[in-house]
């Protein structure tokens, strides 16, 4: 009995020396400020945004880093997004970013010289002066003819190959030793998205080659069809059957593999492989994880609320829409798995029907409780009927896969390219800087010719990395190249 006492007059004291302090600390605070969530996954670091953000400590720590780290944005843009409300934002925004070192736009659909001027023109505003990509001119289709002889094909036009020939030029430049990227139809953006989706790779003690972004995606009701309802149940539904397979463990703890916004650091970028499909995002997580090592790899949240142009689902016609990118999402899993050892057969086909149905109804109770409880709307039909749309993508996935199992949208990693066409990169800046009608700089020497670029601070990566032989050396590994 005694002990009892004691053990309550212990909560009290307890009470009143930390919960009513902090209760009396915290009432006068908006809601948003209190930190809601702080949990690890596991597989990969989270780095969580835990209440309001300094953004002026992080553009100047930001700044600071990028004297060692120079930082490059590369912005994938199509012709018909300029002058559009969402790229206006953006590029309000960035005006105002004083840490990017450069600034890589790769324009599409532009195949006359009146559309490439208008992007020029548009982008001109920036004071960072912006490089662009003319991917439909002539002398960057004269590249992609050149890959092509050398059966380096970089695959049809679309966002992969935009953003793997801006990649390239970041990389010919040699004035960024990291990379941000995202997408210019972000409706929500501002300057902290972009801050903290540099900083884990820009800060030389954290040790991270590669992160990406992660946020909630709602307005009047849930939004994110595709993550919600197809992914995270497709990889539960594989993880029953298949067990704890490290790749699947690793994709299942990123909280938003479908986010275009990543940055990584440039010599992950010399060894990916990008897809040209509508894949884009899961085949990144899956080169990312056969490139490096699971502790420098990590997501951050960028923002309470994202939003961005909607697709369609497009339930009956499988090469549009969400349908279409379901479809090639399928097909990067199974490839990867295949890769990875996993036995694929029909069998197992048909047992990933079953286990994801099932999988998908309990998600959409699930998420019918989670929308009730925070006062959204919930249109059952229409997520059953994207369930519906994603088990038909699954039925063609499969057999598009049964069919030629070693078809691949991956294009050739840049040390690759290197190898075979060793003046690639020159002639990519060259081609750039004539359609930018800009003059011409003395070139810096960089990893691409053997010599040594300063050292970044201590803790960033091995020295190891440092240094790059000639192109005609580069990477006698054959797992790197391939």
């Amino acid at each position: 009995m005694c002990l009892n006492k004691k053990c309550l007059r212990l909560q009290v004291i307890c009470l009143d020396l930390f919960v009513l302090p902090w209760t009396m600390r915290t009432a006068h605070r908006p809601l948003k400020n209190i930190m809601a969530d702080f949990f690890q996954t596991g597989a990969i670091a989270t780095i969580h945004r835990l209440g309001a953000t300094d953004l002026s400590r992080l553009e100047r720590e930001l700044t600071e880093f990028g004297q060692e780290t120079p930082i490059a944005l590369v912005l994938p843009c199509h012709v018909r997004e300029v002058g559009t409300t969402a790229l206006k934002g953006i590029v309000r925004e960035l005006r105002h970013v004083p840490y990017l070192n450069q600034i890589v736009v790769g324009i599409d659909g532009a195949p006359g010289r009146r559309q490439w001027r208008k992007a020029q023109h548009f982008f001109e505003q920036l004071p960072q002066k912006p490089v662009l990509l003319w991917n439909d001119g002539p002398r960057m289709q004269a590249l992609f003819r050149k890959l092509d002889d050398a059966e380096l094909c970089p695959g049809p036009g679309g966002k992969g190959r935009n953003v793997w020939m801006c990649l390239g030029y970041v990389l010919a430049s040699e004035q960024a030793r990291m990379v941000a990227l995202h997408d210019c139809d972000i409706i929500t953006y501002d300057r902290e998205f972009l801050a903290r989706l540099c900083y884990p790779v820009a800060h030389p003690a954290l040790g991270f080659d590669f992160c990406k972004g992660y946020y909630a995606r709602l307005t009047d009701r849930l939004n994110g069809r595709v993550m919600r309802l197809f992914i995270t149940p497709l990889l539960r539904a594989l993880k029953s059957i298949l067990g704890l397979h490290p790749f699947l463990v690793y994709m299942d703890t990123f909280r938003y593999p479908l986010a275009g916004e990543m940055a990584l650091d440039t010599d992950l970028v010399r060894r990916v492989r990008i897809p040209h499909d509508w894949a884009l995002e899961i085949g990144m997580l899956a080169e990312v994880f056969r490139n490096s090592a699971p502790r420098a790899i990590c997501q951050a949240e960028l923002c309470n609320n994202y939003d961005h142009k909607h697709q369609e689902l497009s339930p009956r016609d499988p090469e549009k829409g969400l349908n279409k990118m379901a479809c090639d999402i399928v097909k990067s899993f199974f490839r990867r798995m295949a890769a990875e050892g996993i036995k694929l057969d029909s069998g197992l086909f048909d047992t990933l029907l079953s286990a994801y149905s099932r999988q998908a109804e309990d998600t959409l109770r699930f998420y019918a409780a989670d929308a009730a409880a925070n006062g959204l709307k919930y249109l059952r039909h229409e997520e059953e009927s994207a369930v519906t749309t994603f088990v038909r993508a699954i039925r063609v996935a499969t057999d598009s896969f049964q069919k030629d199992p070693l078809w691949s949208p991956l294009i050739p990693n840049w040390n690759r390219v290197e190898s075979a066409l060793p003046a690639f990169l020159d002639e990519l800046r060259e081609a750039v800087r004539l359609d930018n009608d800009l003059t011409e700089q003395p070139t810096t020497p960089g990893r691409r010719r053997g010599h040594v670029l300063p050292a970044p601070k201590t803790g960033r990566n091995p020295p190891s990395l440092l240094v790059m032989p000639p192109a005609a050396d580069l990477r006698a590994d054959a797992d790197a190249s391939i």
